[in-house]
């Protein structure tokens, strides 16, 4: 039997089963994580643990971006209270798409301790560009390294149609290269 013989113990437990995957974060470094963490991200509790939270992102101009622009909003308005939708990667290094909701238990100092919840988002229009359905499948895939002919077969279509729509992402992000379009999606949060 589980043991909620007191509210510390109870709390603790709601934690760490709860389905929200979420982290205790001090200074941008886990000191709590939960077991839907774990499932969402693939790393155990423990290889997070005292670990900075930059592991869960793509690129350190992510990790580095994001928090200047979560810091930034919370000091100017004084809202305890963070939310935005951005790429996370996962331990075996694949990208994807959560919403992010963070809250701050020291306001005067943001990062000083803070509680984050990470949801994965299916499909999701991108903020910079108006997307497809289809697109957003096949920037799903790109972000992740595969090539034309794996999206196709992944995506049930033909290499050259996954091209076409490469080719229109490209046009829409305004860039000339697969490269430079990966970039740009991951940096359109």
């Amino acid at each position: 039997m589980t043991d909620t013989s007191t509210p510390q113990k109870a709390a603790m437990l709601g934690f760490l089963e709860s389905p929200v995957a979420q982290i205790v974060v001090r200074h941008r470094r886990i000191i709590e994580a939960n077991k839907a963490i774990e499932r969402l991200f693939g790393y155990s509790r423990d290889k997070l643990a005292n670990r900075s939270v930059q592991k869960l992102y793509p690129s350190t101009a992510d990790f580095t971006q994001i928090g200047e622009k979560c810091e930034t909003r919370m000091r100017a308005t004084g809202d305890s209270y963070y939310e935005d939708e951005r790429f996370m990667q996962a331990c075996d290094k694949k990208i994807f798409w959560v919403r992010a909701k963070g809250m701050t238990l020291t306001p005067k100092d943001p990062f000083a301790l803070m509680i984050w919840s990470f949801e994965q988002i299916a499909s999701k229009s991108y903020r910079s560009v108006n997307l497809s359905p289809r697109e957003r499948e096949v920037t799903h895939h790109l972000v992740n390294g595969s090539t034309s002919r794996e999206i196709g077969i992944a995506l049930g279509i033909s290499h050259r149609t996954v091209e076409v729509h490469r080719a229109r992402l490209m046009r829409k992000f305004n860039v000339k290269n697969t490269a430079a379009l990966i970039s740009e999606i991951v940096h359109a949060v």
